[in-house]
């Protein structure tokens, strides 16, 4: 194998031609991004840099990196097409660029809902340094901040936003706070953190659509119950979708995102796929696609062990995730989907730790501030819910015993 293209430039592309690399590929390597710059962390936007604005301190490498790397880094160029009888992937540019192997590694995107009044002036989304930029800008002159979505990235901005003074209210169309990805027990725990925080949160709260004011600019938004929540700044934090449709052209199998099987390889044995694009087997014989950068990064090391080395074992990391709100910081060991046992360890003036079990196993761990509990989850993911009861369900406790 002569030459492996990476289509992305976010963090799983980046880790993957690092990886490539670190596992002793010789050949070449290009990355082919559409967004200008080198390669960023895109957690910290809605953290970190709200707060400095520091757009050096986001970059994963310096420009000396690809340069002593021998990674051909070209950003700004959009891959229009794969051409998977030649093997070349096409750019906005009319180029052509073959490869040997390709990596797509095309992340996701913003996906609001179909509402109208979405392109009025204050209307804004979060997802890219250029998005940040635009926030940091108005937020200085906004009084009150609407936030439509209850996951992490609104909660997190919601946050920011409480501490810089502005006044926050969060519009969330289901009857809790990130629920697709928190257990009851901790959404309840982080609804009653961000009303303490100063936020008004409303679930069970879809939005219709937004409001402007005389001068067309955004001034809240309408709920479909019919009321109205002002404000002079609408993040719209309502999840994302997947960038497969390049893949979807170049007739590769998606749903809802690309699928890949456990090497996480698609059907083409030229075409691998990683990160929030792509699919993979999930522990309940479904397709799994993981919005996590830790999992874009697990998924560059995996492919690239297989691409160098020939390894062919399945892929197999524990996901786990994280999200800091306010002095809260939120860590996840595992997945809870199926989740069909719940443990709740209440902490003496702390959140809880909450263990969810799936067939008798220790299936996901949520903790707040626990770093080392965190640690030890995982770990313990998979350990049998009766090893764990044996030890009043402390997992460091678990953890010694079973090492």
């Amino acid at each position: 194998m002569q030459r492996i293209v990476i289509i992305g430039t976010g963090q799983g592309g980046q880790q993957m031609a690092a990886s490539l690399r670190q596992e002793g590929f010789q050949g070449e390597i290009l990355m082919l991004g559409e967004e200008p710059g080198l390669p960023y962390q895109r957690p910290p936007l809605s953290k970190a840099y709200m707060a400095n604005g520091n757009a050096a301190a986001l970059l994963l490498k310096p420009a000396s990196f690809y340069e002593r790397s021998a990674i051909v880094l070209r950003d700004g160029v959009r891959a229009t097409a794969i051409d998977r009888a030649a093997r070349e992937v096409v750019t906005g540019d009319g180029a052509r660029h073959p490869y040997d192997h390709l990596v797509i590694a095309t992340g996701a995107r913003n996906a609001p809902p179909p509402i109208p009044g979405l392109d009025a002036p204050g209307v804004v989304e979060l997802r890219s340094l250029a998005d940040a930029e635009r926030i940091r800008r108005r937020l200085a002159a906004t009084r009150h901040a609407v936030v439509v979505g209850g996951g992490f990235i609104g909660l997190e901005f919601a946050a920011m936003a409480r501490a810089a003074g502005v006044a926050v209210t969060v519009v969330e169309a289901a009857p809790r706070l990130m629920s697709r990805a928190l257990s009851p027990e901790m959404a309840d725990w982080f609804l009653t953190l961000h009303r303490e925080m100063g936020s008004q949160v409303l679930l069970d709260a879809p939005v219709a659509g937004v409001l402007a004011g005389a001068d067309g600019r955004a001034s809240g938004v309408v709920l479909a119950d019919g009321r109205e929540v002002s404000g002079d700044l609408v993040l719209m934090a309502t999840g994302v979708r997947p960038n497969s449709e390049l893949a979807e052209a170049a007739g590769l199998a998606c749903a809802n995102g690309i699928l890949v099987d456990a090497t996480l390889a698609t059907a083409d044995p030229a075409i691998s796929a990683l990160g929030d694009v792509a699919a993979f087997p999930g522990p309940l014989g479904r397709p799994l696609r993981l919005e996590s950068v830790q999992a874009a990064v697990d998924h560059a090391r995996h492919i690239a062990r297989r691409l160098v080395g020939g390894a062919s074992a399945p892929y197999a990391a524990v996901p786990w995730f994280w999200s800091d709100q306010g002095k809260a910081k939120l860590q996840i060991a595992g997945l809870l989907t199926g989740a069909d046992r719940t443990v709740v360890l209440p902490q003496p003036e702390a959140a809880p730790v909450v263990l969810l079990f799936r067939g008798g196993h220790l299936a996901a761990v949520e903790t707040v501030n626990a770093a080392g509990i965190h640690m030890a989850a995982r770990r313990m993911i998979g350990c049998p819910l009766a090893q764990l009861e044996a030890h009043g369900f402390d997992l460091r406790a678990a953890m010694k015993a079973a090492a």
